[in-house]
């Protein structure tokens, strides 16, 4: 297909999902700039990501703390360090809250836990049209080399798109890494239109517009954010595609995900990812001849429970917030003609990946990991063994 071609189908692609994206609420004008990060401290980023997000974040409840702890960037210092130090990068779209139920267990295993926030996130979804793929490298380089100076030994974890950019970072300086973490490895999209993202980025600001209710991560897609991403997925491909990588890897993937193909990167992981200690799990009904797989079954009806998703594996059943009974349910847009209860309000909701799932039964997206403290035993075991 040429760029023209491209182009035209891109913009048509635009048009029929958002249409014209002129708007005058404030969450969908970007602020006039992205939140610094560069600093020269940790604590000093801290700080000023605070004081910005206070001045410019679009806040979308009446309690500013709560959003404030969800969507700012941590540390969390062990009380016996063991000399290693873990850097976590969130997804498109999302926050730092996707490594609150991780970074802890972590912890308390003696690593210094450090979460990032990428520059246009955690303050409203227009911002990210102000962010190109160099801002979110530059702040892996930066604070991996911050925290470089007070540990001996660096690991690398991201989820989704933080992913692409640990591993390319992990890939460029593979000296000063010791392993990588990553959760729903997002180095191919499942969408094929996501190619046509960077055309498509000029006749529309959206893919999609939504109430920002979810005080933790966008609801909204930006255009442009999803085509930076698009931007990640070849710079990392450029890396692994043809390559090996021989640093130790720690994958974790869901087979139904619905967001990235994760097919692909357990190829990936089976091809190119040659170290012995590497370890994946896999959350899904098929089995790997690769030692170095462990499979975990999501067909568990006793838990209403049909598949993993994209986000499942981030989080524990204890989480508040998206555990089964959580403040915030993803509930289908397509429910039962006969349900009797609301989708967000029932008890008898089935979990997995948006689009599966028997359609006459209420259906959510699974948004908590039943094999979280199985996931967590594992990836301690594999950094100890590395």
């Amino acid at each position: 297909m040429t760029i023209l071609r491209a182009t035209v189908v891109a913009a048509s692609l635009a048009t029929l999902l958002v249409g014209c994206s002129q708007t005058t609420d404030p969450v969908y004008i970007a602020n006039d700039n992205i939140a610094p990060y560069k600093q020269a401290t940790f604590d000093q980023y801290l700080a000023e990501t605070e004081q910005w997000l206070i001045e410019h974040r679009h806040f979308v409840s009446d309690n500013q703390q709560k959003e404030l702890d969800a969507v700012m960037p941590f540390e969390i210092v062990p009380s016996n360090p063991n000399g290693e130090g873990i850097l976590l990068v969130h997804g498109l779209s999302d926050s730092p809250y996707s490594f609150v139920d991780m970074a802890p267990v972590l912890a308390e295993q003696g690593y210094l836990v450090r979460a990032i926030l990428l520059p246009g996130h955690g303050s409203k979804p227009a911002d990210l049209q102000l962010v190109e793929l160099e801002d979110w490298n530059e702040i892996v380089e930066h604070h991996t080399q911050l925290l470089q100076n007070q540990v001996d030994k660096v690991w690398l974890g991201g989820f989704s798109t933080g992913t692409n950019l640990v591993t390319h970072y992990a890939a460029s300086h593979s000296d000063d890494v010791e392993g990588l973490i990553l959760v729903s490895t997002a180095y191919h999209p499942r969408d094929p239109m996501a190619k046509y993202t960077p055309y498509a980025k000029w006749f529309s600001d959206w893919v999609d517009q939504e109430l920002e209710s979810n005080h933790t991560r966008y609801s909204s897609f930006s255009m442009h954010g999803a085509a930076t991403y698009y931007q990640s997925t070849k710079q990392v491909k450029s890396h692994i595609e043809n390559k090996q990588v021989s640093l130790p890897t720690f994958m974790i993937l869901s087979e139904a995900d619905e967001t990235i193909d994760s097919q692909y990167a357990v190829d990936a992981f089976q091809m190119n990812f040659t170290h012995p200690n590497s370890r994946a799990l896999w959350f899904g009904e098929t089995a790997y001849a690769d030692t170095r797989i462990t499979q975990y079954s999501m067909d568990l009806p006793k838990q209403q429970i049909f598949s993993g998703s994209h986000l499942s594996p981030l989080f524990s059943p204890e989480n508040t917030v998206y555990n089964k009974n959580g403040e915030i349910r993803f509930c289908f847009e397509q429910q039962p003609e006969t349900s009797a209860t609301p989708c967000e309000l029932s008890n008898n909701v089935w979990f997995g990946a948006y689009g599966l799932g028997d359609e006459t039964a209420q259906r959510a997206r699974l948004s908590w990991n039943p094999y979280f403290d199985e996931t967590m035993d594992a990836l301690l075991v594999f950094l100890a063994e590395n």
